[in-house]
């Protein structure tokens, strides 16, 4: 149905099957034309170039992620090459020494985690991780946690990764928050663009971090945040950006901040992915792809997968296999676990490879095999997919 405006990642990869999207969505076509736009904007302005793409190209991607998520402020949207520049910076408003105390839970992506334990090697930080399994549990146990303590900082996905389970909305559990002065953030790399998201609600009080590599369909380097209202952070990890529209001032005295989202900026980066991004949202708004309408044409691609998994009787890929909590809200990428540790791993990886000399691109984590959906896929497609 869409697959005409992807025709060069496709026409690059004939007979592919390409079920990661989850991991690199494929680039439509209208991409192209803006990554040499900013090649030749670049050649026109040259030192005026910043000018330009604060007054201009910024405003109108932080206008289009706003519409998205219907935050009432577009100004509260800040970009950075990667989601953990971002929330590295807001780590670094805490003071340098204080002990902290962090709340997430035992399924965040890889730099989460990474840095997570790396912080608890200082001796002074504590984090406490809820295993989101039992999933049917999960909302219950979290809140419980969430107004437990007076937590420094809460991270929690918006739809976890190694399952495509979608987490409970903040509604369910921010009331339980103590302190007003902790910084929640939701990272929503796996729900932006893909699940309908509604964050006028929680635009004053929660963090919202995402990007364009996945579903914004733009590739790496343009990720944002949406920084709430209510919140006033001074990074010490900080750079030119956040004060852009001081620096003809005196550079002395306290260090000033944006009084918007800019006040997490860092500091020069490429903006060639914000032109891509904002040739995507163009292209969305011509053809009224909103995320309800995505996602609408997402499930009818995931019932056909799973009515083709049917077929297939394997005692590995079935819907009892299937990690899941509800596929109404659920992620638009499927994960199968049949077993548990090392051995099942070497199946997972087995079967992986297996799909992929016919073909069929999947990824996997550990023992978890995941299947994902997108706008270039058509029913009939998954046809392809066959177990020997």
């Amino acid at each position: 149905m869409y697959k005409q405006h992807y025709s060069r990642f496709l026409n690059a990869r004939p007979g592919l099957l390409h079920c990661a999207p989850h991991s690199h969505y494929y680039w439509p076509d209208v991409t192209r034309e803006a990554q040499l736009e900013y090649w030749d904007d670049s050649a026109q302005y040259v030192d005026e170039k910043w000018g330009y793409l604060f007054s201009e190209k910024v405003p109108y991607v932080q206008q289009g992620i706003a519409r998205l998520l219907n935050v009432p402020d577009p100004g509260q949207v800040v970009f950075a090459p990667n989601t953990h520049e971002l929330l590295y910076r807001a780590i670094s408003a805490f003071p340098y020494g204080k002990a902290l105390r962090i709340l997430t839970t035992d399924a965040e992506f890889h730099s989460f985690n990474r840095q997570s334990r790396r912080l608890e090697e200082r001796g002074n930080v504590e984090v406490v991780r809820i295993p989101t399994e039992p999933f049917d549990t999960f909302a219950v146990r979290w809140a419980e946690a969430v107004a437990s303590s007076p937590w420094d900082l809460i991270f929690i996905s918006q739809v976890f990764y190694n399952s495509g389970v979608a987490a409970p909305l903040p509604k369910e559990w921010l009331a339980g928050v103590q302190r007003s002065d902790t910084i929640i953030m939701v990272d929503g790399y796996h729900g932006f663009a893909a699940i309908p998201t509604d964050w006028s609600e929680y635009a004053d009080r929660v963090f919202y971090l995402a990007g364009a590599y996945k579903y914004g369909q733009a590739g790496e380097g343009c990720c944002f945040a949406v920084v709430p209202r209510d919140v006033t952070v001074r990074p010490e990890y900080t750079g030119w950006f956040a004060d852009f529209a001081s620096l003809a001032k005196s550079q002395e005295g306290p260090v000033a901040y944006a009084q918007n989202g800019m006040c997490m900026a860092g500091a020069t980066i490429d903006l060639s992915a914000l032109y891509r991004f904002s040739a995507v949202l163009a292209w969305w708004q011509q053809e009224g792809l909103t995320p309800e309408r995505i996602c609408a044409y997402i499930r009818s691609l995931q019932h056909a997968f799973l009515a083709h998994i049917d077929s297939l009787n394997d005692a590995r890929l079935n819907r009892t296999t299937l990690l899941e909590n509800g596929l109404e809200r659920h992620g638009h990428f499927f994960t199968f676990r049949w077993g548990q540790g090392d051995e099942a791993a070497a199946e997972v990886a087995a079967l992986a490879e297996q799909l992929k000399k016919q073909g069929v691109a999947t990824d996997f984590r550990y023992d978890r095999l995941r299947f994902g959906f997108a706008l270039y896929h058509n029913a009939q497609d998954y046809q392809q997919i066959r177990i020997d």
